[in-house]
């Protein structure tokens, strides 16, 4: 195993949001089934002050599981420099079998941890816990999650082996490679942009909807999901030639170096806040109905929707402007 502050950091962090959550969701079973707002047992006094306690913790707990996916992105582009043939996080995460496999699940986790958070500020505001079912039952979901990350991330840092050779990034990510990377550099760069800025331009069309006219929520939501995936696919097929000026360079991780002024922070950071704030929208929307959320849950709403138009136009500005006064221009290739 290798030494090193962010890897420690990450087990450390990872081992306590696994066990809170199993807590927590062992806790979420008893709430699903003996929850009674209108009891005013010894037992649903007991579990209204202990659910309070609980979600405060499990909050905190995974805001830091938000930072987490950042931190093990730039945990492992710090190490790549220990094995030979790796030049970024590509490099390291291909050293390992379950490399992709925990990316991969940070970015489910973090998801739903942004969902639960959204679900859990807006039940905070209600009077009568009108969201306690919902937020437990997606605890339960998460929490297997959570603990496979944990595992999985586990066995990864635990296997990572200096003497292994390693891929760089511009094997894994050419058209003579195999897989999902070899596929979306297939794409044709044209109609990926026109996708890319008819996504974008039909997100701010819904966002706008939802904030004058507090319609469209699910509309919304599923949009900010398509635009989310279409963002990915499109930092690989063609904005990240316009950052490294090289025709053939579409690795989506050395954005994130210093030679390109950490620019990939800031993108990923707005697409996927984006993203988790319009599928709260969505995911808001089915409880329109609550008596005490009535006038809450729009409010909630308009601010998530906000969130994911300004995310969205921020990251479309620094991508445009890339593209509009880069040295580099793909049409010439």
């Amino acid at each position: 195993m290798i030494l090193h502050p962010g890897i420690m950091a990450l087990l450390v962090s990872s081992a306590l949001i696994s066990i809170m959550m199993f807590y927590a969701a062992c806790y979420g079973i008893l709430i699903l089934r003996r929850w009674d707002i209108t009891s005013g047992s010894e037992l649903q006094l007991a579990l209204e002050r202990r659910t309070y306690l609980i979600s405060t913790i499990v909050s905190y707990f995974l805001i830091f599981q938000l930072v987490s996916l950042f931190l093990f992105i730039q945990t492992a582009d710090s190490i790549c420099h220990l094995f030979v043939g790796a030049m970024c996080a590509v490099g390291t995460l291909t050293v390992s079998n379950f490399g992709y496999t925990v990316l991969f699940l940070k970015v489910a986790t973090f998801i739903m941890a942004g969902l639960w958070l959204i679900l859990n500020h807006t039940d905070n505001q209600g009077y009568d816990y009108p969201l306690i079912r919902p937020k437990y039952m997606l605890l339960l979901i998460m929490a297997p999650f959570t603990v496979a990350e944990t595992v999985v991330q586990g066995i990864y840092f635990t296997g990572l082996n200096p003497d292994i050779i390693t891929s760089c990034c511009g094997t894994l990510f050419s058209q003579s490679s195999r897989g999902i990377a070899a596929d979306i550099l297939a794409l044709p760069v044209t109609p990926m942009r026109i996708l890319f800025y008819v996504c974008m331009a039909a997100t701010f069309a819904f966002g706008a909807r939802l904030l004058w006219e507090g319609k469209g929520a699910y509309l919304f939501a599923g949009m900010s999901g398509v635009t989310f995936v279409v963002s990915i696919i499109s930092i690989i097929s063609f904005i990240s030639l316009y950052f490294y000026e090289m025709p053939s360079h579409h690795c989506p991780f050395c954005i994130l170096q210093r030679e390109y002024g950490y620019v990939g922070y800031p993108l990923y950071i707005f697409i996927l806040s984006g993203t988790v704030a319009g599928l709260g929208c969505g995911l808001l929307q089915l409880f329109r109905k609550k008596e005490s959320l009535d006038t809450i849950i729009p409010a909630v709403q308009r601010k998530l929707a906000a969130i994911t138009v300004i995310s969205f136009m921020l990251f479309t500005v620094i991508v445009t402007w890339q593209i509009l006064f880069s040295s580099f221009k793909l049409d010439s290739y």
